[in-house]
């Protein structure tokens, strides 16, 4: 490598900004006779691809509580949220400015009791119940697919939770 370009290398290095985080729910639900797992998708509203439901860091609350707010407020679920992280990843995303950055996304589950009539975001999403291997064939980040399929062997192997994580880097 040429020193001209080992030196505009670390320049970009330099001024390349950490991924910005965000926390995230994967919404689940046991089926009542099959004992089926089915997650939630929802479509973003920018650009109607298959995700889960996510947000930025709230003042005074943890990230796990974020979470189960953003699950509410995009998709009016609620249940009980597990206080560590199943894994994480990385997306691109558009700010409204035009500046394009990275997001580092904590995934928490959350296991779904009731679905509201009525919450924030209501008619601006389309819903999914899934299996983790549909949700895994659409949503567009690999690691995002490798958290579902992790969810399955999970839900599949509950003896070796504590062993599947994904490390949160």
């Amino acid at each position: 490598m040429t020193l001209l370009a080992r030196l505009a290398s670390d320049v970009q290095l330099m001024f390349r900004r950490p991924p910005r985080q965000q926390y995230a729910a994967l919404c689940y639900r046991v089926k009542g006779k099959s004992g089926a797992v089915e997650v939630l998708l929802l479509t973003s509203r920018d650009t109607g691809r298959w995700v889960i439901p996510k947000g930025w860091p709230m003042d005074g609350k943890t990230a796990y509580e974020v979470a189960a707010r953003e699950a509410y407020e995009e998709a009016g679920v609620r249940g009980t949220v597990e206080s560590d992280t199943i894994g994480c990843y990385h997306y691109p995303k558009v700010l409204k400015n035009g500046l394009k950055v990275t997001c580092k996304v904590q995934v928490y589950v959350l296991e779904v009791s009731t679905v509201a009539k009525n919450f924030k975001e209501k008619g601006e999403r389309k819903f999914d119940w899934v299996s983790c291997d549909e949700a895994a064939k659409r949503v567009n980040e690999p690691e995002l697919r490798d958290l579902f399929l992790l969810f399955k062997r999970r839900m599949t192997h509950p003896d070796a939770g504590a062993l599947m994580q994904i490390p949160a880097e």
